[in-house]
């Protein structure tokens, strides 16, 4: 793609992040990083290099919005469809990564505007809030995810769970199978509706996934999606991580949490899964 055909333009307001806008795009992607709250504007430009327009989205943590990952309108998702349709784009895709692929799945449950989604290291339920909400109080928990005003209903998380540790950094995989585990009925609750998203689904996860279960949450979104007699790719790697690299990415690793998996792996999997998602392009 000719850069000079890519106009980049910071977004504020109701739709916050930026936007790599391809002339006559008639393809938009929404990006959706995880709970680092980063406007992954290189992960938006790898589809403007493939020609279609790309919108890093800045969900949490801007000017005006919640600082955390709590109680956020699912409509902040919605306004970003709106404005990727205003500009002419016809089908509609969302390329979310954990917290952004809980929210990109969601929001594909509510909007059936949304053509396809791309789910990396995704979860099946809706998990609570990770930081404070605009009262600055992160506890006691809270939904992660508002629609109508109304809180979705979330899987609780064990306060007296003991941490566990991968290379000396915290491991929190322990921590939510304990808690679905735990909190059953209200994990039965919290599933994410996937059995009536329309969107085309491709589901990103390894199997070496130290932060949480994502192998096991994609296989239960594809296991239910089957029963409501729909279709759902998973492209999955035994000994990759959290961190999923897409060509050309090189995504630093947390140095408060472990991912899982290594270099390599990760990367093998994020090229097997770009094939799929230019399909979907």
């Amino acid at each position: 793609m000719d850069e000079r055909a890519v106009a980049e333009e910071i977004l504020s307001g109701g739709v916050a992040g930026t936007l790599l806008r391809c002339v006559d795009a008639t393809t938009g992607v929404v990006v959706l990083s995880g709970s680092s709250g980063r406007v992954d504007v290189e992960r938006a430009r790898l589809f403007a290099d493939v020609g279609v327009s790309a919108l890093a989205l800045r969900w949490f943590g801007g000017e005006g919005q919640v600082p955390g990952i709590c109680e956020i309108p699912l409509e902040t998702f919605f306004a970003a469809t709106d404005w990727l349709v205003g500009l002419g784009c016809r089908r509609i895709v969302y390329v979310g990564t954990s917290k952004g692929a809980e929210a990109s799945l969601l929001a594909a449950a509510h909007d059936p505007r949304i053509d396809a989604v791309v789910a990396i290291s995704p979860t099946s339920v809706v998990w609570g809030n990770i930081g404070p909400s605009r009262d600055g109080i992160s506890w006691p928990e809270r939904s992660s995810w508002t629609l109508n005003g109304v809180p979705c209903p979330f899987v609780p998380t064990d306060p007296d769970w003991k941490a566990c540790y991968l290379d000396g950094l915290v491991s929190y995989r322990g921590l939510f199978e304990h808690c679905l585990a735990r909190f059953k009925q209200e994990a039965d609750r919290a599933a994410i509706p996937v059995e009536v998203i329309s969107a085309e689904i491709v589901l990103v996860a390894g199997g070496g996934d130290a932060l949480w279960p994502s192998l096991d949450f994609a296989r239960s979104i594809v296991r239910r999606r089957k029963d409501a007699g729909k279709a759902t790719r998973l492209v999955s790697a035994p000994d990759a991580g959290h961190r999923i690299l897409l060509p050309g990415e090189n995504t630093p690793r947390s140095s408060s949490h472990a991912h899982g998996g290594n270099d390599r792996a990760d990367a093998g999997l994020g090229r097997d899964a770009w094939r799929y998602v230019r399909e979907l392009l």
